[in-house]
């Protein structure tokens, strides 16, 4: 065989054995290029999977979360109403206790209006009681005092002072209308002191005949610097004393019941 054809056959035969290991090498790497795309087709499609199972995860939470912003949303708008309605509630109540304290203060000043006028009365009648016939004078202005002073410690209030100066006002309507007698030790204007009918006739007079029938007196009041005082007026006319001494055994029964002219004034002297 010539040489040429034995190298050429050589050439050949190494030809054939690179061409055989660079197909298996391609042959290898298209096995690995194949798994590779295996495995990234794999990672691929669970990419995908996640992704969609992470879009509609998104889609999901992006769904509650506009179905949660409008329940809040309706919810805001409710406690906004609420807030609205509250609001003029508490105005409406603001303006009712506004009111209330405004008729409260009102109330208050008029009771203490009424009080202050009560008291006045009171003075006045205290005054009055002062004045008037020396009967019973310490029991009448104990009680009108006590009154005096329970309204100026506000310890009474205006319809309980009303009441009891109602009270006091009829006591004292009564004292000027009724006719009373008693015995009662008198003091005279010369210091003596005598056992006596006493006979009251309303606020207008007061007279005294002594047990023994011969003293008699006649209660006048005076001006003194001022003030009244009461004496008694004791040298009576023989009518005057009659008149007293029928006076009394009128109301003491001795005599039957008939007018009595008295012949008496309420002489203011000065």
């Amino acid at each position: 065989m010539p040489l040429f054809s034995i190298i050429f056959a050589l050439s050949c035969v190494a030809f054939a054995q690179s061409f055989q290991e660079q197909r298996t090498a391609l042959e290898t790497e298209k096995v690995t290029v194949e798994n590779d795309i295996k495995r990234i087709n794999a990672q691929i499609a669970r990419t995908d999977s996640i992704t969609r199972a992470e879009q509609k995860f998104r889609a999901e939470q992006q769904s509650r979360q506009k179905a949660d912003v409008e329940r809040r949303r309706s919810e805001i708008e409710q406690l906004n109403q609420k807030f609205s309605e509250i609001s003029i509630e508490i105005r409406r109540e603001k303006a009712a206790i506004a009111n209330s304290q405004i008729q409260v203060e009102n109330v208050n000043a008029t009771r203490k209006a009424l009080v202050a006028q009560l008291l006045t009365h009171c003075r006045r009648l205290e005054d009055f009681i002062k004045t008037s016939l020396p009967w019973d004078t310490e029991t009448r202005l104990e009680r009108i005092s006590v009154l005096c002073r329970d309204l100026e410690n506000s310890s009474a209030t205006a319809e309980e002072g009303f009441s009891r100066l109602r009270a006091i006002y009829t006591e004292e309507i009564r004292f000027g209308d009724e006719v009373q007698i008693s015995n009662r030790a008198i003091t005279r204007n010369n210091g003596e002191l005598i056992n006596a009918n006493v006979l009251r006739i309303g606020n207008q007079w007061i007279v005294y005949q002594d047990d023994a029938g011969f003293l008699y007196g006649v209660l006048n009041r005076k001006i003194k610097d001022g003030k009244y005082e009461y004496i008694w007026k004791e040298d009576l006319s023989f009518e005057e004393r009659q008149a007293v001494k029928n006076a009394i055994d009128v109301k003491l029964s001795r005599k039957p019941p008939q007018l009595v002219k008295l012949p008496l004034s309420l002489a203011i002297n000065r």
